[in-house]
This record gives C-alpha cells, structure tokens and sequence, in this order.
C-alpha cells in the first residue's frame, strides 16, 4: 500500500511537468507571432524615424539630377543641402524634406510640394508661382522676393517665415498659419483670386 502510493507520487511530478511543457509550448503558438510582428513594426518605425542621413542626401547642384537619384531612393530627401539655382519645376515633390536647405533662386514653379517640409530653409527670390504648398511645414524660413503668385498655400505651418518683398497675387493662404505681423503685411499687398480654388487672396488672409 505504502509503494503504490509512492509510485503515485513519484509519478505526479512527471505529470505536472508535461503539463507545464504543454501550458508553455501553447503560450509560446500564440506569443510568438505577436513578438515577430512587433520587431516588424519597430523596424519600420525606426526606418522611418531615421530616414536618410543628410550626409546621404544628393546636392544636385553637383550636377546629379532629380531623376538619377530617384533610382537610389524612396524618399527624396535635401535636408540641409544646397539647393540655390535648381530647377524643381513641375516635379512631384510631396512630402519631400528641405529643412534647412539653401534654395535662393531655385525653380519650384508648378511644383508639387503637398506636406513638404521646408523649415528654417532659405528660398529667397526663388519661383513658386502655381505650386502647391498645401499643409507644408515653412516655418522660420526665408521666402523674401518669392514669387509665391497663383501658388496654394491652404493649411501652411509659416510661423516666424519671413515674406518681405514677395508676390501673392491670386495666391490662396486659407488656414494658413502665420504671424500676425506678416499677415496683416501680406494684407497690404493681396489681390486677385486663386484660379483653382476660386477663394480671393484677401479672404484667404482674413483681411479686415
């Protein structure tokens, strides 16, 4: 009577053990792929959180076009590089980054520049005439002597910008943000309409 309830005993560790084993190879079948697809997700994040490197970014005013770099890259990326005299005109450049950059006398006419950013970037005397900056970040940058006319600036971010000097006939700031001094400087000079949306210059600056 005695061995027999020793064997039992003996016997429940081996029980529970298996048990156990079966508990975990289970839990493991269903954490598993939530641990693969979280490192997927955190590698993509933190692609997107580094990005290109600005050492990395093409100056094209080397003389490698637009085009040549499109090959090597997703995401075009002139952060910090210096873009002055190029011609972007007409090119689709939503989303592109020119934080920093120097673009004096580029050419961003007709350009699609939807949610770029161009922070701290200088763009004096550059053309933007009909291009589309909607939702693009242009805050503390230079755009003294732009031609900025017929261009959409609907839902801009331009705090601490400067716009001496450039021309906005038939621009479109709707929901623009701006500084209350160049708003009301920018009022000085506003005319005309814009030719797509069909919102006045003076409206879309809130003009009194």
């Amino acid at each position: 009577m005695v061995q027999a309830e020793a064997v039992e005993v003996a016997a429940l560790p081996g029980r529970r053990s298996r048990g156990w084993l079966a508990g975990l190879a289970a839990t493991a079948r269903v954490v598993a792929p939530a641990v693969l697809l979280l490192g997927v997700l955190l590698t993509q994040l933190l692609g997107v959180a580094l990005g290109p490197l600005p050492a990395l970014a093409l100056d094209t005013s080397a003389g490698v076009g637009l085009q040549e770099r499109a090959l090597f890259q997703d995401r075009v990326d002139y952060t910090l590089t210096n873009q002055s005299g190029v011609d972007f005109s007409g090119q689709q450049l939503a989303n592109t980054s020119f934080a920093g950059a120097v673009g004096r006398d580029a050419d961003f006419s007709g350009a699609d520049l939807r949610g770029s950013i161009l922070t701290q970037g200088v763009f004096s005397r550059s053309d933007f005439h009909g291009a589309d900056l909607s939702d693009a970040l242009m805050d503390r940058a230079d755009f003294s002597e732009t031609d900025l006319r017929d261009a959409l600036l609907r839902g801009v971010i331009a705090a601490g910008s400067s716009f001496s000097g450039a021309q906005i006939d038939n621009a479109d700031f709707t929901d623009a943000l701006l500084d209350r001094a160049d708003q009301r400087a920018l009022c000085q000079r506003a005319s005309g309409t814009h030719p797509l949306t069909g919102i006045s210059t003076r409206a879309s600056l809130e003009c009194s």
